[in-house]
């Protein structure tokens, strides 16, 4: 019997959704993924990168175990469709492995709270569920769009958060969006990816060698935070400075009650973060950064 303790719901679009099936699929996934898939489980998700040859990031996604050995699915928050099968297209070449893009037969919500995954799956079958990343407790639902009627019943009398509401909790837990905070001009350790993304004993990778030689560094020189603002939150990207020189940008920012909150790409050569930080070169420090640098 599986017990659930839903404390909120939020519907949300893949903006990718791929089926990735063949007979070398997973071999040709786990040469390219930034994260181990050995260990994927039927049923399971693992959270990696889609990096170029130096290392920058170019797309996150999970990885989803499918109804086969031979079958995964890609999903991802924010990366479009058609950044994912570019840059995994661009590398097979006599692999037998074939990309279907389907994110327009599939939805997904995601539960907050104390949610068994497998009581989900049972609830809709033909759907998907797996951990996600949207801070503390959080399961992905995922399930052809044909079965919606049925997860709104499933979700009868929940609380819906919408979107401002994701965002803000998103920002408060310093999890990084790719591409909005981390992008194609970053690498993972910039945004503390390497925690969860990253696997240093997988063996080869496109762009493992840039990780190995982050990872023997010890340190990056800018660095995603966190940190709160007076007022309503900018229009993001925006321009941080401090005493006159600029150390980095607002990437995100959500607004709360008493001001906002955001994540910035902070430089720490030279940033002080008790100095506070402003919107313009001579612009009075409005902005803190909450984290230790």
């Amino acid at each position: 019997m599986f017990f659930s303790k839903i404390t909120g719901y939020h519907p949300w679009q893949p903006l990718a959704w791929l089926r990735v099936s063949g007979d070398d699929a997973l071999t040709f996934l786990q040469g390219q993924f930034t994260n181990d898939l050995r260990n994927l489980m039927a049923g399971g998700a693992i959270y990696g990168l889609w990096l170029n040859q130096k290392g920058r990031v170019l797309a996150d996604s999970f990885v989803v175990s499918g109804d086969g050995r031979d079958t995964f699915w890609l999903a991802s928050y924010f990366c479009p469709t058609p950044v994912i099968r570019e840059r995994l297209e661009a590398y097979i070449i006599a692999d037998d492995v074939v990309i279907t893009d389907e994110t327009a037969d599939w939805q997904a919500v995601t539960l907050l709270g104390t949610v068994e995954p497998a009581a989900l799956r049972q609830a809709v079958p033909g759907s998907l569920a797996f951990a996600g990343r949207r801070g503390a407790e959080s399961v992905e639902w995922v399930f052809p769009r044909v079965a919606k009627e049925q997860v709104g019943a499933y979700l009868a009398d929940r609380t819906e958060v919408d979107a401002g509401g994701m965002e803000r909790r998103r920002v408060l837990a310093g999890i990084a969006a790719v591409p909005a905070d981390i992008g194609p001009g970053e690498l993972p350790n910039e945004g503390g990816l390497e925690q969860d993304a990253i696997s240093y004993t997988k063996g080869c990778y496109l762009g493992q060698e840039v990780m190995a030689r982050l990872k023997a560094m010890g340190r990056v020189r800018r660095r995603l935070l966190r940190v709160t603002g007076r007022g309503s939150p900018p229009p993001v990207p925006a321009e941080l400075w401090q005493e006159g020189r600029k150390v980095g940008e607002l990437r995100s920012a959500a607004a709360g009650v008493d001001g906002f909150a955001g994540l910035a790409l902070l430089t720490l050569m030279s940033m002080q973060p008790a100095a506070g930080l402003g919107l313009a070169a001579e612009a009075v420090p409005t902005i803190t950064v909450t984290d230790p640098a």
